[in-house]
């Protein structure tokens, strides 16, 4: 059985701007969250699945040997200086591309070989919003819910622009919305046909400071729900706030994997740097 996510009422948590999570009192937010109901045989599964490896482009190897797993429901963040090989990891995990040997799996699925289940099952945001700007937010979303064949793609459409604090710019077209609301609708986009995989590649690269908070806040509260999230980021601080796991890319090849706990800034600094 598939993870479905559904829309249910519930006191959100909210990020302070130093980062912790706290509850809100005296007040209940009562606006809508999603929340990831999983059969307990596909949260055995690990998201992602990676034994050997290796990616070669124009006869020069981009990624190394790696093997690694990314637990079910896990954030991980996914952290190397520029060239280090993570957006062609992240490519491999979206499965517009495959290994030149090794094997790949998401949720037990290989990459090579049913990649159309892999991609139905993981939601995508990053520098791009791939949105229309001409479009309304509901015109986007349900657009993109036509592709993915949703049966109600207003109704799901709705209730994503409510989840992600848009409801009331609903019909107002994309190009007149800030980079933080545009990147809002880019998360309700991402999660249109329920996926179980949030991959996000520098979600946050062009955002303010209330921005950032906002869709720190978004992603991990999809994250409490059960959907596992790998994210790429800069921001070796942030990361270590965010996430529970890290990965270090470095030259291709995986430096460092660990829990965030375990970490200091500065030796994930030292991983990224040395030579």
């Amino acid at each position: 059985m598939t993870a479905r996510l559904t829309i249910q009422h519930a006191d959100i948590p909210r990020f302070t701007q130093a980062g912790a999570i706290e509850a809100r009192t005296g007040q209940s937010d009562s606006r809508r969250v999603l929340r990831l109901a999983q059969s307990e045989s596909a949260a055995m599964l690990p998201a992602v699945h990676a034994v050997g490896v290796h990616k070669v482009l124009d006869d020069r190897p981009i990624l190394r040997d790696l093997t690694f797993d990314v637990p079910a429901g896990c954030y991980a963040a996914l952290l190397g200086a520029n060239g280090a090989g993570k957006t062609t990891l992240l490519r491999l995990l979206s499965t517009l591309t495959t290994p030149t040997r090794g094997e790949l799996e998401i949720f037990g699925r290989n990459s090579r070989r049913q990649g159309a289940l892999i991609r139905a099952g993981i939601g995508l945001i990053g520098h791009q919003s791939m949105l229309y700007r001409d479009l309304s937010a509901l015109e986007n979303l349900v657009f993109f819910g036509r592709l993915h064949d949703l049966s109600e793609p207003g109704v799901r459409a709705m209730d994503l622009l409510d989840f992600v604090g848009l409801v009331d710019r609903a019909h107002d077209p994309v190009k007149t919305f800030s980079r933080g609301m545009v990147q809002r609708v880019s998360i309700a986009r991402a999660l249109l046909h329920e996926p179980r995989l949030l991959l996000a590649d520098e979600p946050f690269a062009g955002l303010d400071a209330p921005s950032v908070d906002t869709v720190e806040r978004l992603m991990a509260q999809l994250n409490e729900q059960g959907m596992a999230v790998l994210l790429a980021n800069h921001d070796v601080r942030q990361s270590l706030r965010l996430a529970e796991r890290v990965l270090v890319l470095r030259k291709g090849r995986l430096a460092l994997d660990a829990a965030a706990s375990e970490l200091t800034v500065e030796q994930v600094l030292r991983e990224i740097e040395q030579r």
